[in-house]
């Protein structure tokens, strides 16, 4: 028998036996990760009124699930001045910059609303980087980047500042570089001394 020929029937004969093994483990295969199944210490998702956001830039966006239940609506006003920080743990920059959305969180208290989004991700790499970074803020799972390409932003982090009505106030492209950088920010674009 030529090479080539046993060569295509050793491949047959492997296609063959792994049809039927793959039958047979299916019920043994652990599910994908959901977000609904994935355990964080991620904060839940705030209450939003009921009431349509003041400008239509994140309106077509499908409501995004919340790591600890719930969902993020982004064509509902939050009601507080909000920042998201699109983020994902693949993105160098993200990873030395979530700290600081964190300790933004932290300072803000009531007066803003602080959420991570993150992007373009895994649910376990993401829930893994959140909780190796000890960050607690609420988070959203938009793993296809919905929001970013609402927003016509490409690549990772980005920052966005939402006023209460849920016009969108101000993107920051690009990482923020400390905790007083977002501060100002805030003050600048959302009106609230930090």
């Amino acid at each position: 028998m030529s090479a080539r020929r046993t060569a295509a029937l050793l491949l047959a004969l492997g296609l063959a036996l792994s049809a039927c093994t793959a039958e047979a483990d299916e019920p043994d295969t652990p599910r994908r990760a959901t977000v609904a199944s994935t355990q964080t210490d991620l904060a839940t998702c705030p209450e939003q009124p009921d009431e349509p956001a003041a400008d239509g830039d994140l309106s077509a966006v499908a409501p995004i699930e919340c790591f600890t239940g719930g969902t993020l609506d982004l064509g509902r006003a939050p009601g507080t001045p909000t920042v998201l920080n699109l983020w994902a743990s693949w993105c160098g920059p993200c990873r030395e910059e979530l700290p600081l959305v964190q300790q933004l969180a932290d300072l803000a208290g009531d007066r803003v609303r602080v959420l991570g989004v993150i992007s373009q991700d895994g649910v376990p790499q993401a829930a893994s980087f959140a909780e190796d970074a000890g960050v607690t803020l609420p988070g959203a799972f938009d793993g296809r980047g919905d929001v970013a390409a609402a927003l016509g932003l490409r690549g990772l982090p980005h920052t966005v500042f939402l006023a209460a009505d849920g016009s969108v106030a101000f993107v920051r492209t690009g990482a923020v570089e400390s905790v007083d950088e977002l501060r100002g920010l805030v003050a600048e674009h959302l009106g609230v001394q930090l």
